[in-house]
């Protein structure tokens, strides 16, 4: 169902070298909600939300066994459980125009091995000591997809004319205005029914983030990523500084 890259496809995640550096020391891919990009110039309001010429349909659809669902409920429901990680199919100048900025010690970007990427991440999702929410561990409820986005006009595009749309399929389109990005991205999603609960028995709120576990060390060593980018703004020095502490080497 999912457009995914050819082989050897590489791709680029640009962070402020600060939220690098946190992610190196926690071990862990951080996840946002894909209704919470809201924080910044080229935040995506739209994000994982079903199409406006949709919704009149899926508001008139209703589930036999609980009638005062709709279809568009229970997109609204899903959305709020799905969380992205975005990635870019290019290392192109609009990413770093817009993307790890406003840190005084800039920008860095990573070189990722898709299918190595892939392999490493489902792996880890296989664990039931993978997900961190609200900082416990969290039982395993969602399910892992990557895809390329697909980029269409959010006025005019329609997607269930013929059948009813899998709510992942809304998380894989964007308006094109956005389509300089040339996004690949990871999502963690649960389903827009029932309800789930923490390792400790609490229920599960969908916070407005996650984090994945990813040992970045052993990332490098097996080539997951092969290469670490610097820009004009990077503290080059500082960097070093940190990654010599952090123990990292034997990346380019």
């Amino acid at each position: 169902m999912l457009n995914l890259p050819p082989p050897g496809q590489r791709l680029y995640k640009l962070v402020s070298v600060e939220n690098l550096i946190r992610s190196v020391e926690g071990s862990y891919l951080h996840f946002n909600r894909v209704d919470h990009y809201t924080d910044f110039a080229l935040a995506d309001h739209d994000d994982g939300a079903e199409l406006p010429l949709d919704q009149p349909s899926n508001n008139a659809t209703t589930f036999q066994k609980a009638p005062t669902l709709s279809l568009s409920g229970y997109y609204g429901r899903a959305r709020g459980r799905t969380y992205a990680c975005c990635f870019s199919l290019e290392n192109s100048d609009h990413v770093w125009r817009h993307y790890g900025r406003g840190s005084p010690m800039g920008q860095v970007a990573l070189q990722f091995d898709f299918e190595k990427l892939r392999q490493r991440l489902n792996t880890t999702f296989a664990s039931e000591a993978s997900l961190i929410c609200s900082d416990i561990l969290c039982r395993q409820i969602f399910s892992i997809n990557y895809g390329k986005v697909s980029y269409v006009d959010r006025t005019s595009h329609r997607t269930n004319t013929e059948r009813a749309t899998n709510p992942i399929e809304y998380a894989y389109l964007k308006d094109a205005r956005f389509v300089d990005e040339r996004e690949l991205r990871v999502t963690l999603s649960a389903i827009g029914i029932g309800h789930f609960h923490l390792a400790d028995g609490r229920e599960v709120d969908f916070p407005p983030s996650l984090q994945l576990m990813f040992d970045f060390q052993a990332a490098i060593a097996d080539g997951t990523i092969s290469q670490v980018m610097t820009g004009p703004t990077t503290n080059v020095e500082h960097l070093a500084a940190e990654f010599a502490r952090l123990r990292i080497d034997g990346i380019p």
